[in-house]
């Protein structure tokens, strides 16, 4: 498909705060000659961005576009061989682009941790991108590539070593690094869907709300993803803020694979906290104030509070609070044979938005370039569905750990 199209790459959303990052994260890295084009609405604010580019990067040439014109969309989705857009919140913004690129049989790849949105976006284009070849890879980036591709890596290693299959899998996140008004309004927009449609509350209640299947989803009980503080190996644990996302994009990978992690798998993940009397304070403090951030989206006065206080949307942390921040994951999981494997998976710079682009950015240039080499598969897919171990590859060359261990 590359050869027959324009160009190999969009970057769709370039001038957004993540988008800027990604952009220049793939003028380093991508391959010498690969014909990558910038997009958004504003032409000025692209040239602006293009010229703070480092080689090749400033002589990328430029596609304007708004989600509200079809036509551009169109155009742009059949310009390119993969597209990659950062404009959010989804659910506001999205679909069209999802549209245009399951019509033009264009892979897309996204940021999205809004399950409303990757739900809707499943149930409407999945079967016209399968017919069209696109692959459609919601959460590719911190949301939710550490988490679905580790899984996919301890599945492989337990095949590989005929210890049956995964049963208890539990991800253990620790994280340093800002937050960024677009993550705000993701999750004010969460909030305000679930508070005026009970069924998206439901959803997003439901262990297996991404499910390609709903009805095949089997009876395992699923851990919580707002556990009460615990331990874990002697540590200290809180609820993770996207192990609701997180985990259902896991299980969705499980199900595109015909659940060859196995029925009985319960995934969950938790953001540790320490040892100690101070990480059993700090789990109590992030339990806490996780819980009065999601209340206060949805509380009168405390709303606008919030609203004057927080990041607004294109803000995010300082390029010296990106340069300091780091992720890791430590991962325990158990199998059907009694075996047991750990896991780890990290990297340097704020996960959101330093960690993010690189992920993104290597996502973008594996759909476009590595076609020979992903799972056979169409529609709209998981990151470790649709690339599985060739995005592993290029994360674990772009510095990021990828491991299994037999414990």
């Amino acid at each position: 498909m590359s050869g027959d199209r324009e160009h190999e790459l969009v970057l769709f959303g370039a001038t957004s705060f993540v988008g800027e990052l990604t952009a220049a994260h793939l003028a380093r890295h991508a391959p010498a000659g690969t014909r990558i084009a910038l997009a958004g609405r504003s032409r000025e604010r692209l040239e602006k961005v293009r010229d703070r580019l480092p080689s090749p990067g400033g002589d990328w040439p430029l596609i304007v576009a708004d989600t509200t014109d079809p036509d551009a969309l169109a155009r742009m989705a059949a310009s390119t061989t993969a597209l990659l857009t950062t404009v959010g919140p989804y659910a506001k913004y999205g679909l069209p682009v999802v549209e245009a690129c399951a019509t033009a049989g264009t892979h897309y790849a996204d940021l999205t941790g809004e399950v409303q949105f990757a739900r809707e976006a499943i149930d409407r284009f999945d079967e016209p991108a399968r017919a069209s070849g696109a692959r459609i890879v919601h959460s590719c980036g911190y949301d939710s590539i550490p988490s679905d591709l580790s899984v996919l890596l301890l599945h492989s290693r337990v095949q590989a070593d005929g210890e049956g299959e995964l049963t208890d899998v539990t991800t253990v996140a620790r994280i340093r690094g800002g937050v960024s008004g677009g993550t705000v309004d993701s999750m004010r927009g969460l909030a305000d869907g679930a508070r005026a449609d009970r069924s998206l509350a439901k959803l997003m209640r439901d262990p297996y709300g991404l499910s390609p299947e709903r009805d095949a989803e089997p009876d395992t009980r699923q851990p919580s993803d707002n556990p009460a503080p615990h331990r874990v190996e002697g540590r200290w644990v809180a609820p993770f803020v996207m192990a609701s996302y997180n985990t259902r994009i896991v299980r969705r990978s499980n199900a595109i694979a015909g659940y060859a992690y196995g029925k009985g798998l319960r995934y969950g993940e938790v953001m540790g906290t320490g040892k100690g009397p101070v990480g059993a304070i700090t789990a109590g403090v992030v339990t806490g104030g996780l819980g009065a951030l999601l209340a206060g989206f949805v509380t009168p006065g405390v709303r606008q509070v919030l609203d004057r206080v927080l990041p607004k949307p294109g803000e995010g942390p300082s390029e010296k609070t990106r340069n300091a921040g780091w992720f890791r994951h430590d991962i325990d999981a158990t199998t059907t044979t009694g075996a047991r494997y750990t896991g780890r998976v990290s990297g340097s710079g704020d996960p959101g938005y330093a960690a993010t682009a690189v992920m993104f950015g290597e996502t973008g240039l594996c759909l476009a370039l590595d076609g020979d080499r992903l799972p056979d598969r169409a529609g709209s897919l998981t990151p470790a569905t649709a690339m599985g171990p060739a995005l592993v590859e290029r994360l674990r060359t772009a510095g990021h750990v990828y491991d299994v261990d037999r414990a």
